[in-house]
C-alpha cells in the first residue's frame, strides 16, 4: 500500500491533501525501514533546519507569535531586574532574542547585565549564534555574556553546567518542536526545572501529540498537519519556493520525527504528552497568565496578515492560542517556580 500511495501522490501538487499523504508515506516507509535495520536517530541538519525557520517566520505567524509572547513574558518578569540569566533550551540561531535586547537597551530604569545559556546539537553553530547576539547587543550598549552548552538540558548531569549565580533572576525558556528531541528524558528535564527554582518558564508548546500509542500519534499529527498544509495553502501557491522550502525541510521531517523516530517504542522513553500538564502535576510549578501586552502582541503579529487568510487567536484558561481557522496549533504558556513566587 506504501508503495502504490508513493506512485499515486507527489509533495508538488497543488492539492494540500496530497502533499500531506505524500509525506505521511514517506514517513511510514521510513519507519518499516527503521524497524528492519534497527535505526532510530535521525540524521540532522542543523544549518538546512536553520535556514527553512527563517523562511517559515517570514511567511506565517507561528514562530513570531512564539517568539513576541514569550519575550513579553520574560519582560514582565524580569521588570526591575539587574542581573538576569536567561536559559534557552534549544537556542538555534536566536532568532527571538534581538528584539528582547532592543527593549532591555532603552527600559527607563536603566540596562540589566544579561547572561544567556545556549543550549543545542553543535557547538560550532552555538558559538556563531553567540557570536552574533553578542555582537547585536554591543551595538546596543547592553552587556550580554553568551555560554553555550552543546548538550541536551535533560541530559546536564550536574547542575553546576549552568553556572546559576545566586544574585541573578533566572529565565527559562522552550519553544518546543517536533523536528527532533532537543531536551533528552522528559522526566529528567522536569526534575532539573525543579532544581533550578526559575522565576518564569515560557513554553510554547505544538498542539500535537507526540507521546502515547502510535495510532494516538497517527490520527492526532494527520489531523494538524493537515490543517497546517492548510494554513499555507490557503494563499500560497502549490509551486511558491518558500512554501516548498518549509513543507520539505520542517514540516515533513517532523512528521517523520513523530512516526518513524517519536514516541515510547522508537525512542526508548516515555514522552509527555503536554508539557503544561505536567508542570501543573508536579506541583512545583504554578500558571502565571499570559497578560494584556502578550496578547496585544499576538494581535500586532496576526495584523500583519490578511483576516482572509483564516488565522485565529484566542486566550484560554491564561493561555494564548494561534490556529487556524477552528483548529488550536500553537500554544503559549508561561510558569512560575512555587517557590519564586
Amino acid at each position: 500500500m506504501l508503495l502504490e500511495l508513493t506512485q499515486l501522490v507527489s509533495p508538488y501538487k497543488s492539492s494540500c491533501a496530497e502533499r500531506v499523504v505524500a509525506y505521511f508515506a514517506k514517513a511510514m516507509i521510513s519507519r518499516v525501514m527503521n524497524s528492519w535495520l534497527g535505526v532510530c536517530s535521525p540524521l540532522i541538519d542543523h544549518r538546512t533546519i536553520h535556514s527553512a525557520l527563517q523562511v517559515f517566520n517570514n511567511i506565517s505567524p507561528f514562530i513570531k507569535f512564539s517568539h513576541f509572547t514569550s519575550n513579553q513574558a520574560i519582560l514582565e518578569a524580569v521588570n526591575r531586574c539587574n542581573d538576569i540569566h536567561i536559559i534557552d533550551l534549544d537556542i538555534m540561531q536566536g532568532l527571538q532574542w534581538p528584539a528582547f535586547f532592543h527593549i532591555l537597551a532603552t527600559r527607563m530604569e536603566g540596562r540589566p547585565k544579561v547572561r544567556m545559556t545556549g543550549m543545542g546539537a553543535s557547538m560550532e553553530l552555538l558559538v556563531e549564534t553567540g557570536k552574533n547576539l553578542s555582537n547585536f547587543a554591543r551595538r546596543l550598549g547592553l552587556c550580554l555574556e553568551f555560554y553555550p552548552i552543546a548538550c541536551k538540558f535533560g541530559e546536564v548531569v550536574d547542575i553546576s553546567m549552568l553556572q546559576i549565580r545566586p544574585n541573578e533572576t533566572l529565565a527559562v525558556h522552550w519553544l518546543q518542536h517536533s523536528l527532533y528531541d532537543s531536551t533528552g528524558p522528559d522526566w529528567k528535564t522536569l526534575r532539573l526545572l525543579e532544581e533550578l527554582e526559575p522565576r518564569i518558564i515560557t513554553l510554547v508548546e505544538q498542539d500535537v501529540n507526540i507521546g502515547g500509542s502510535f495510532l494516538d500519534r497517527f490520527v492526532g499529527s494527520l489531523h494538524y498537519y493537515s490543517t497546517l498544509f492548510d494554513s499555507l495553502g490557503s494563499y500560497l501557491h502549490s509551486d511558491d519556493a518558500n512554501r516548498n522550502i518549509v513543507e520539505h525541510n520542517l514540516l515533513s521531517k517532523e512528521i517523520n520525527n513523530i512516526l518513524a523516530i517519536g514516541g515510547p517504542k522508537r525512542s526508548g522513553e516515555e514522552k509527555f504528552r503536554l508539557w503544561r500538564n505536567e508542570l501543573v502535576a508536579s506541583n512545583s510549578f504554578e500558571q502565571v497568565l499570559m497578560s494584556s501586552n502578550s496578547m496585544a502582541q499576538a494581535q500586532l503579529i496576526l495584523n500583519m496578515f490578511s483576516p482572509a487568510h483564516g488565522y485565529s487567536l484566542s486566550q484560554v484558561d491564561g493561555m494564548l492560542r494561534l490556529g487556524w481557522k477552528d483548529t488550536s496549533l500553537y500554544t503559549a504558556s508561561s510558569w512560575t517556580c512555587t517557590t519564586s513566587r
